[in-house]
Formats: structure tokens, C-alpha cells, sequence
């Protein structure tokens, strides 16, 4: 048995951003409408007709809501969302630091042109040594985990600070184990396509629709595309944007 899959945030911070609001006005949670979006999708791509009928945006944030409070746990939380296939949703939470800053501005760092703050942390990324085949639990977020797992495992992903970028049976960069990846290429940003069979996170479809972003219609992003020291734009639905660099020789 799985469920469908959805991590979001609560964050007092992301209420000053209007970015973030949505059809209520100004939102604590961390861009909860894809959320809602993907859950629909996913639930469609499943086959998971009950599922999707019972599910809409108010009971959605409703819930979020409600465990938050209940749990009354601070200022900021990781909120993971499950969804059945008989439409029942379940919440849970837990502590999280909370944004210091705007969370996706690190989508605007360039580079060959700037000069990244000293203080700030850069992930590691690895390159798994296996391809990961392209299926329905990686076109879609479930707690089927192995696949990201697996790959996690082969490079010895311990920590918060380290992160394994996999690729399909073509060669084709799909995402890292639990962010979506984007590569800078001719002076953008570029992510996988979504023909890879990459997941199509909630961030990443965030940054493609404000062209913060461009999608690699062309695959160039393949295994032999990535060097040492590349820079990789790292991006989920609880994070936000973080930066990491391409680690090959350990």
C-alpha cells in the first residue's frame, strides 16, 4: 500500500510575500496551491478517481491548518501531507528553522558573475554511479521511496548538507533524491525536462511559471554534461532554493 505524497511549510515569514498568497490573501503556507495541484494530478495519474473527486483546495489547507495548531509547535513547521485513494487526508508536522530571507532568491544568483556569501552552507552534490528507470512513482510524489532511497544509499547521503542527483536508462539528469535540480547553462538556469520522467516538483513548477527558469527541451543535461564544481540550483516544496556543487571525485 502507498499514498500520494505533498511536503509544504508553515512559516510566518512567507506571509510578507505576494508570491506566496493565495485565493484567501497573504499564506503562511509555502506555496500551497501547487500542492493542491500536484495531489489532483498525481490522484489522476493513479487512477484515483474517489480520491480526486474528494479532495479540494479548502479541505486541503483546512487540514494543514488544524494540525498546526493542534500541535502548536512554533513559528515555522514541515507539514507532510499523505492522501489515500479513498480521498482521506492525514497531516503531521514537525519543526523546521524558519526563512531567514525570501526563499526562492537564490534562484537569482548567476554564477560567473557573483560572488556566493561565505556564511551561507553549499550542498554537496553527488552524481549516483546507477541509473534510476523513469516510472509512474517517479513522475509522481508517494511515499514509494525506494528508488531515491537506493540512490541515497549508494552515495552515502547522511546529511542535510549533501544530495545525489540521479539519471535515467538514457543518460538524461532526471532530479536529486528530494529536490528537483536546475544546471547554469548560457547564462540561465536550466531544469530537466519533464519527459525524463523527473518528478515535477511544486518549486520547480513554480520557478518555470515566473521563467525563473528554463526547461531543457533540448537534453543537454545528461550525464556527460555535469563537471566538477558545477553549480546546481537545488529546489523543493519545503526549502525553497538552496545551492550546491557538483562533487566527482571522492
Amino acid at each position: 500500500m502507498y499514498f500520494l505524497l505533498s511536503s509544504t511549510r508553515y512559516d510566518a515569514s512567507l506571509l510578507k510575500f505576494g508570491w506566496n498568497n493565495d485565493i484567501d490573501g497573504p499564506s503562511p503556507f509555502f506555496i500551497l496551491p501547487y500542492h493542491f495541484d500536484r495531489l489532483q494530478d498525481a490522484a489522476e495519474q493513479h487512477g484515483w478517481q474517489e480520491a480526486k473527486r474528494l479532495l479540494s483546495y479548502a479541505k486541503l489547507k483546512g487540514k494543514c491548518r488544524s494540525k498546526v495548531e493542534e500541535e502548536g509547535t512554533g513559528q515555522a513547521v514541515k507539514v507532510r501531507i499523505t492522501l489515500s485513494e479513498a480521498g482521506e487526508i492525514e497531516v503531521t508536522v514537525s519543526a523546521v528553522p524558519p526563512f531567514q530571507a525570501n526563499p526562492m532568491s537564490l534562484v537569482h544568483f548567476n554564477p560567473t558573475l557573483d560572488v556566493y556569501p561565505m556564511n551561507d552552507p553549499v550542498v554537496s552534490v553527488y552524481l549516483d554511479s546507477m541509473s534510476t528507470p523513469s516510472t509512474l512513482f517517479t513522475r509522481t510524489k508517494t511515499t514509494h521511496r525506494v528508488p531515491y532511497d537506493e540512490a541515497r544509499a549508494r552515495s552515502k547521503i547522511s546529511s542535510p548538507t549533501s544530495e545525489v542527483v540521479l539519471f535515467n536508462d538514457d543518460t538524461s539528469i532526471t532530479e536529486a533524491s528530494i529536490s528537483n535540480v536546475s544546471f547554469f547553462r548560457a547564462g540561465r538556469w536550466l531544469t530537466p525536462s519533464a519527459s525524463t520522467g523527473c518528478l515535477p516538483g511544486v518549486a520547480r513548477r513554480w520557478l518555470l511559471s515566473n521563467k525563473l527558469v528554463d526547461e531543457d527541451h533540448e537534453e543537454q543535461l545528461t550525464t556527460n554534461s555535469i563537471s566538477e564544481g558545477d553549480w546546481v540550483l537545488l529546489s523543493n516544496g519545503v526549502q525553497g532554493c538552496r545551492l550546491g556543487k557538483i562533487t566527482l571525485i571522492r
